[in-house]
């Protein structure tokens, strides 16, 4: 396993709507594992494959960082299946560094995702996880958590994320 350098804004690899996974095979599983390393040791608790510069969609979450086994999950090709209620909590994000602001995320999501094997799982989750996940999956569709603002907010995170554009890039 290896930690793999994180992508930080303005790299365009983050505005890419990634493509879904065909092969299920040890190139995958190693990127999985690599990912899973990388967000360990940021410490985070979600990592997208473009924000370690893969156009694949594949993503992972543990609000535990690697504390709690059980908490880990492996996303490939998820898909958000159903959203309920509402909850607005601070986020930030590994590929955006300085920037952190409160967002509104479903409380409760329901998700469909393939494991290493291929095969099909549901996952219903909440609260963090949900928050998590509804993240990582914005981001295998060229989102960013700073697209979901609003009004002032929006406003000053635009300033800062130009000033981040015009600073050289450097990989966490």
């Amino acid at each position: 396993m290896a930690i793999l350098p994180i992508r930080i804004y303005p790299d365009p690899v983050l505005r890419v709507h990634c493509q879904q996974v065909e092969e299920f095979d040890g190139e995958l599983e190693k990127l999985a594992a690599d990912m899973i390393e990388t967000m360990h040791a940021a410490p985070g608790i979600g990592l997208a494959a473009p924000q370690v510069g893969v156009d694949t969609r594949l993503a992972v979450v543990d609000v535990s960082v690697g504390e709690i086994e059980q908490e880990l999950h492996v996303l490939i090709n998820p898909e958000l299946l159903e959203a309920h209620g509402q909850i607005v909590d601070v986020e930030g994000c590994l590929s955006i560094p300085e920037i952190t602001d409160k967002v509104t995320r479903p409380e409760k999501i329901r998700v469909r995702a393939r494991d290493l094997a291929g095969k099909s799982f549901e996952l219903e989750v909440e609260k963090l996880v949900a928050r998590a996940i509804c993240h990582e999956i914005d981001h295998l569709n060229g989102v960013l958590f700073v697209d979901r603002l609003t009004g002032l907010r929006r406003e000053r995170a635009k300033r800062k994320l130009k000033r981040l554009s015009r600073q050289p890039e450097i990989a966490v």
